[in-house]
């Protein structure tokens, strides 16, 4: 899991940012320091870093430069610097991207996205998909997925209820649907017990269990989150 440090002094944004990111499957590293934050791209070895310009302590230029002086960490800033020489010497020090304030977040988690792909610090196939503004996220062929962040540790049943419901979301998917996409064929009886292996797939999923993988009553069940746009 890609590791992304947050360096900006607003609690609240540095806290939105933190949500938003461990959404996407991200760990994320915060502070409101410039100097905590050149510590923390060596003891905390991120692969990316989010960088507010406008820091209390240390010019964000200074902490760039630090952040980029021989290393090769990826770095977005983030600037309340409307001057477009300002952005230009942010990107003449080394940044990968900028963002302007004020920003939506879910462009921050692309950005951050697109430039870990780039860099080799994140897959950038297809085949990793995400639903419900990256809170779930699912790499089939690997048979990986992740709500809010956390890895879930499901069995071959679970999984295949799971990559069932996500392939179509909003699709009601009946028991007897179910039980052939998980057992690839017509299983006698393993059809009454479709509704034990979903309570188990809901229990992992926490307390979301129930909105993720909704029951529609006398037909089936669906993913109840959206697939997000590649």
């Amino acid at each position: 899991m890609p590791t992304v440090l947050v360096v900006e002094d607003e609690r609240e944004i540095r806290e939105l940012l933190r949500r938003y990111l461990e959404r996407a499957g991200l760990a994320v590293l915060t502070t409101g320091s410039g100097a905590e934050a050149v510590s923390l791209v060596t003891t905390g070895a991120p692969d990316l870093v989010v960088l507010d310009l406008g820091l209390p302590d240390v010019d964000g230029l200074d902490v760039l430069r630090e952040v980029r002086d021989g290393r090769r960490v990826p770095v977005i800033v983030l600037t309340a610097r409307s001057s477009v020489d300002d952005r230009i010497r942010g990107l003449e020090l080394g940044a990968d991207d900028y963002v302007t304030k004020p920003f939506s977040p879910h462009e921050v988690v692309l950005r951050v996205q697109a430039v870990l792909a780039r860099s080799g610090g994140m897959p950038s196939s297809d085949d990793l998909v995400t639903y419900g503004g990256g809170r779930l996220r699912i790499d089939e062929p690997r048979h990986e997925a992740w709500l809010d962040g956390r890895a879930l540790d499901l069995t071959p049943t679970e999984w295949g209820l799971l990559s069932a419901v996500a392939s179509a979301p909003g699709r009601v998917f009946s028991r007897y649907e179910l039980v052939n996409r998980v057992r690839g064929y017509e299983y006698a009886g393993y059809e009454r017990t479709i509704d034990s292996h979903v309570r188990n797939l809901r229990r992992k999923l926490g307390d979301a269990g129930a909105d993720v993988v909704e029951t529609v009553l006398g037909v089936g069940y669906r993913l109840g989150l959206r697939r997000d746009e590649q």
